[in-house]
């Protein structure tokens, strides 16, 4: 596994921090057995490489939270993969994610209808699965109504995600909308996603996006408690197909690249229409009252017209059959893979189908992206200069 770094429009406090951490993962595999005294908080090289990320190296030293959302699920093996990757390294973990699949909800929230929160288990960790959609589950967590433990997280990741997230897809994605919705409330956040193959890729892969992407939280967590991290955008990482492979990070401006939309119609008999009868989720009551209502005007339009020999009066019966005579049809949605062709090598999609894990800055305003990446790197780079700490 590989962890080198093309510099291309990549936040030199970015660079100095994923470096770091990097550095002392590795430092601290080389010198554990021999110098177990010199770990800080934990006896690991993991904890080490984590607890150095927190303000102070004193045992009591509070752990950053981190909370956790995704597009696919809380059954999602992305999710359980990423929660435990984020244990092992002694943060704080909190889940709020959708109870279904809801990776291709956008930006949608939930108005006016009333959600179900239920509790969970993962892996030890906080968990609540929600009736929502991503955009509800982070909304929510962030508002103080759900979680009592923490005022306000160190950070939102939404991930791992099965499927990319580039181009213009992610307009489409749920996961992104999570992060998203994070950045609108305020919280730094990064949405990840591994660009999955059908009949090619397995549940493994999403476990070892889930060591591939570690270094790059940990220093983001570092970044923000710092006070360095770009707190004008979020960070959507996408993990190529094989991530232990991986050429390193790079980081990329978003594509015009999307999955074709293709509609299909289904058969009818594969969906045949609903019968001539009340649903059969609605009461017993419920089904009398309407009969009686149609009763009526049935009635009262036939005292109205008793005088008119010649005005045909419709029956309940009747306007039922003429109602159900209309055509019923049915389609799906399916989103096709494209193939980007002779695209700029530093676009997300070329990037990422060339191995690279890819890091592209969303901003919520796209005319000023370029304006703030320009500013946030000047900035950092004589910060990061002044201590000797740049390395491109």
């Amino acid at each position: 596994m590989t962890t080198s770094m093309k510099s291309n429009f990549m936040p030199p406090s970015l660079i100095s921090n994923l470096q770091q951490v990097l550095a002392l993962k590795s430092d601290a595999t080389e010198k554990h057995a021999s110098e177990p005294d010199k770990v800080s908080c934990h006896s690991s090289s993991s904890s080490s490489s984590c607890c150095s990320l927190l303000p102070s190296e004193d045992k009591q030293c509070p752990k950053p939270v981190v909370l956790v959302t995704n597009g696919e699920g809380i059954d999602s093996p992305g999710l359980t993969f990423l929660v435990q990757a984020l244990l092992d390294s002694h943060l704080d973990v909190y889940v709020c994610a959708p109870r279904s699949d809801r990776s291709v909800a956008g930006h949608s929230v939930t108005v006016g209808e009333t959600i179900s929160v239920s509790s969970a288990q993962i892996n030890g960790a906080t968990a609540f699965e929600v009736s929502g959609t991503p955009a509800d589950c982070v909304s929510l967590a962030l508002s103080g109504a759900l979680f009592s433990n923490f005022s306000r997280p160190t950070l939102v990741v939404s991930g791992i995600n099965r499927g990319s997230s580039s181009g213009i897809n992610l307009f489409y994605s749920g996961a992104v909308a999570g992060a998203r919705e994070a950045l609108l409330c305020g919280v730094p956040s990064l949405c990840i996603s591994m660009n999955w193959k059908k009949d090619v890729s397995c549940e493994s892969d999403m476990k070892d996006a889930a060591s591939v992407c570690s270094p790059l939280i940990y220093a983001t967590v570092k970044g923000i408690q710092d006070g360095v991290f770009p707190n004008s955008c979020l960070l959507n990482i996408e993990i190529p197909w094989c991530p232990s492979t991986n050429k390193g990070f790079k980081v990329t401006k978003q594509s015009q690249w999307r999955s074709s939309l293709s509609w299909k119609a289904v058969p009818t008999k594969k969906h045949p229409p609903p019968a001539n009868f009340m649903s059969s989720q609605q009461s017993l009551g419920i089904q009398l009252a309407q009969l009686g209502r149609e009763a009526s005007i049935a009635g009262a339009a036939r005292r109205l017209n008793s005088q008119h020999k010649n005005v045909e009066i419709e029956s309940v019966g009747v306007a039922r059959k003429m109602s159900s005579q209309k055509t019923i049809k049915f389609y799906r949605l399916e989103l096709l893979e494209e193939q980007q062709e002779n695209a700029d090598e530093d676009l997300d999609i070329r990037a990422l189908e060339d191995g690279f894990v890819t890091i592209t800055p969303i901003c919520l305003s796209p005319n000023v992206q370029s304006e703030i990446q320009t500013s946030v790197s000047n900035w950092i780079a004589g910060a990061v200069l002044s201590k000797n700490q740049l390395a491109l």
